[in-house]
């Protein structure tokens, strides 16, 4: 016979019946304890007895109410901390046979020892221990009986009871909080869930990989089931209950808790929402456990965005947009709206100058979240869903962080911490550069700093959303080496962003250039040149194409979507995410910075004000190296003309020759034209290209930068069956109605193809300036990364076929979104600058690539240069977690 454990019932009325009755005896009882005694424990121990009582759902708020020193004394405290570890738990005998009916079969048969006896109760689950058939001790989280039944029927009672309060009230019907409370239940009811639970713990664990101090206990989803969660068992912590038995100074321990806490909100997009003593551990050391994703939040990459750029306004003191931005994305207007109020928006402006200015340093989450309610409570707006959710996080996470350090200046943390991934400088940095670096170089900084100065440099002075502070002006350059108009000198590691593969100033190029001038420099008109060049390039990538000139890499991407499409008859053309084509509109969606909508279905965002919307939203985006890209294609291969993609993507300086293959396979079933964008990797990664490398034969291969010898040039090469449709059929008609026009009075001019035909002919006549090349990358790479680990400096530096990255994080995400979550932005413009004072040309934000003229006493200067930088940015606590 089997014995079952009898589910505790419950139902709405009755929670309701509950609240009725135990709400007025507490409370009385309370209330007459106090005036006997004059004690407030009484009243506090009161609260915490009701809270428990009344079931899961409002212990939660008991245990928000147990972090938040500042609002209650240290004997209230306590009595709410209490409900962080010490709840009730099932006996040892109910807990068996729970366990015996919600375990899985694989649990089952694998657990071959359990202790009855809970080490850890919460309000929704208990811990035990537990040991596998492999010896491996794990932890075992049970689903508390009645639980999930309770949270239901307290979740109904509460929107049973708001929806009459709605019907009653005129201010609660236009706070709408029925529909509030709907969209916060899935995540109180949830919680209950075990399975979701194990999902999300798995992904958080993930964002942490290889963070330098968070942990996160491996869950083994195969033995989970609705009620029971099987994880790594941790017995080397201390509980968060018991943070002042922590050995690792309070003050660094808050503080990364509360960087945890920002970086899971800012950058994962997926955060906990109780981050409370009681789901956290510490060690000695200082690493941090995060326990317990019953309750996670999410904010999808649009809110991520709206955040940053909330607090950003807030930092920089500009209100009216920190308003506009709150307002905008973090509120709910109630229906019939016509806009936030303008006495509204006065007082909503007066609260953010109060809390992100007046009280800085004594910042509470709690007070601005409570002031800011208020306003919009008055205006009859409310908060979104995932801001109170946020709200909640930061308000628990914060709490927890004020009690581990009491001195703890939460906002000047803040700061710190959203410094350290802001490519803006700090003032105290700014102030060593100015004299270090600006004092050096005072004619361009006098031209980069005139109002009046005609030219807008996007590329460097004025640079597109992270401007320079100081810019370099060249004088001259030869070889690996440019002067600029002050004198300095500096080993450039820019490589003018990728054509000058020979150095500058080659002989060659030279020679060719002031050939092409002295006949003529002819546009427009047919010339040996072009035709040389043409050909250069059609035999390098197999003979048998045919090749159209640019002036640039994103001509040649515009021209090869257009050919694309004429050959198709079709009008979608899709990309890959992080990939940059070129400054067209369509190139430039969702390449950096910006990223919008579901990571398996990413929505097209235009990264510039001015875009078209129509070419940005005609554009589908996917994520490189999966095979649910592959299959989106397929779904979409009707409309899809062509598939723009960099075999190489510069965001990780690595191609996957599998998935390429597969791509180009799924293209081929689709009738899609497969681009390849090589205007960076074409010639420089082999002669030829990544294609050449992987095996892979695109139809339309566009090119640039080194094709036009270092002046502006550019190339389309590709199949003839595809090319065809850039060629005339001597039938005006025809050709209206058929071929792409892709004409541009300086493309395949005589001088930029002279000096390109110069490059290629060199590489090709001498095929082992690649591998002396591909020896300095290895060489410069294994440099820099062993100084790097000598000075124990968390840096990742990457290097294949010449091109560069070195970069300050703990893991590298597999998706372009992702890459802001653990790098330190600040610290890799720090390092371009402070490599700068040693005598190297870093590029800010930029590839770094090598070419022929770098000799092996260059890159000795380059790897002494990073040292001495590394160590005095170490000097400027840079690298401290």
């Amino acid at each position: 016979m089997t014995t079952v454990v009898k589910k505790k019932t419950s139902s709405p009325a009755r929670e309701v019946a509950r609240l009725a009755t135990w709400f007025p005896y507490y409370g009385t009882r309370g209330y007459r304890q106090f005036r006997r005694t004059g004690d407030k424990a009484v009243v506090t121990s009161n609260l915490r007895e009701f809270l428990v009582r009344m079931g899961p759902m409002y212990t939660k708020a008991g245990q928000i109410l147990g972090t938040q020193t500042g609002l209650f004394d240290s004997d209230a405290i306590t009595e709410f901390r209490a409900l962080f570890a010490d709840m009730p738990a099932m006996s040892p005998v109910e807990s068996t046979l729970l366990l015996g009916t919600a375990g899985n079969d694989e649990l089952n048969r694998r657990l071959v020892d359990f202790d009855p006896v809970a080490i850890a109760a919460g309000t929704v689950a208990q811990v035990h221990r537990g040991r596998l058939d492999t010896g491996q001790i794990v932890a075992v989280k049970i689903v508390k009986s009645g639980v999930r039944e309770r949270l239901v029927a307290s979740t109904q009672a509460t929107s049973a009871m708001l929806t009459t309060l709605q019907k009653l009230i005129p201010l609660a019907r236009s706070y709408d909080a029925v529909s509030h409370f709907a969209e916060l239940r899935p995540f109180l009811v949830d919680q209950c869930d075990m399975r979701i639970e194990a999902q999300r713990q798995g992904r958080v664990r993930e964002n942490f990989r290889a963070h330098p101090f968070v942990r996160v206990p491996e869950v083994y989803p195969e033995l989970c089931s609705e009620d029971v969660l099987v994880m790594e068992f941790i017995d080397d912590a201390i509980p968060g209950t018991e943070y002042d038995k922590c050995a690792y100074p309070r003050g660094e321990l808050a503080r990364r808790l509360q960087d945890i806490i920002y970086t899971m909100a800012f950058f994962h997009g997926e955060f906990h929402v109780d981050p409370h003593p009681g789901n956290v551990m510490f060690t000695d050391d200082g690493q941090i456990i995060m326990l317990d994703y019953g309750l996670v939040g999410t904010l999808s990459e649009d809110s991520k965005w709206n955040l940053a750029a909330f607090y950003y306004a807030c930092i920089h003191r500009e209100w009216d947009k920190a308003v506009e931005r709150f307002v905008e994305a973090f509120t709910v207007p109630p229906e019939g709206s016509t806009g936030f109020p303008d006495d509204r928006r006065d007082q909503l402006t007066a609260v953010l100058k109060y809390h992100f200015e007046d009280k800085s340093d004594s910042w509470s989450t709690m007070g601005f979240f409570d002031d800011a309610t208020k306003v919009l409570r008055a205006a009859n707006w409310r908060l979104t869903t995932e801001f109170t959710l946020l709200g909640l996080a930061f308000l628990t996470g914060e709490g927890f962080v004020s009690a581990v350090d009491p001195d703890i200046d939460v906002w000047a943390n803040a700061r710190k911490f959203t410094d350290r991934f802001s490519p803006f400088m700090s003032a105290e940095l700014k102030e060593l550069f100015d004299v270090e670096i600006a004092g050096h170089m005072p004619q361009a900084m006098a031209i980069k700093n005139d109002g009046e100065r005609a030219l807008i440099a996007q590329i460097h002075m004025d640079r597109y959303m992270l401007p320079s502070e100081y810019p370099l002006i060249v004088d001259t350059a030869e070889g690996s080496r440019i002067t600029d108009i002050d004198g300095n000198s500096y080993i450039d590691l820019s490589s003018g962003f990728g054509p000058h593969i020979l150095g500058y100033r080659p002989k060659p190029v030279v020679d060719a250039v002031e050939e092409a001038v002295r006949k003529g420099a002819v546009n427009a008109i047919g010339n040996r040149a072009e035709l040389e060049l043409a050909a250069i390039i059609a035999e390098a990538f197999g003979g048998d194409r045919n090749v159209v000139f640019t002036n640039s890499g994103t001509e040649s991407v515009l021209t090869a979507s257009r050919i694309a499409r004429a050959f198709t008859g079709k009008d979608v053309v899709g990309k890959f995410e992080g990939h940059y084509h070129g400054w067209s509109d369509q190139g430039m969606v969702s390449s950096w910075f910006r990223y919008s909508g579901d990571p398996k279905e990413p929505t097209p965002v235009s990264n510039s004000a001015g875009a078209q919307r129509g070419v940005v939203e005609n554009t589908l985006v996917f994520q490189y190296g999966a095979d649910y890209s592959l299959e989106r294609i397929r779904r979409h291969a009707s409309t899809l003309a062509a598939v723009v993609i960099e075999p190489m993507p510069s965001m990780n300086l690595d191609y996957d020759p599998e998935f390429l293959r597969k791509l180009r396979q799924v293209c081929d079933e689709c009738g899609v034209v497969l681009i390849f964008d090589e205007v960076v990797s074409g010639f420089r990664v082999t002669y030829g290209g990544v294609q050449t490398l992987a095996g892979v034969e695109p139809d339309l291969t566009c090119l640039g930068k080194i094709v036009g010898g270092g002046l502006p040039g550019g190339a389309v090469v590709g199949s003839g069956r595809v090319m065809q449709s850039a060629r005339t059929t001597n039938d005006p008609f025809e050709d209206f109605a058929t071929r792409a026009f892709c004409g541009g009075t300086t493309s395949g001019n005589s001088v930029s193809t002279a000096a390109g035909a110069a490059v290629l002919t060199y590489l090709r006549d001498n095929p082992a300036v690649y591998s002396e090349l591909d020896a300095k990358t290895d060489y410069l790479r294994e440099a820099l990364q062993k100084i790097a680990d000598e000075e124990e400096v968390g840096a990742q530096v990457r290097g294949k076929h010449t091109v560069f990255s070195i970069g300050f994080e703990y893991s590298k995400p597999a998706l372009a979104r992702d890459q802001a979550a653990g790098s330190h932005v600040k610290a890799m413009l720090a390092l371009a600058y402070y490599m700068r004072l040693n005598g190297v040309y870093l590029p800010e934000l930029h590839t770094i690539m090598l070419g022929d003229a770098h000799s092996y006493e260059d890159l000795d200067l380059v790897a002494a240069a990073f040292r001495t930088s590394i160590r005095e940015m170490k000097q400027q606590n840079f690298f401290s977690f």
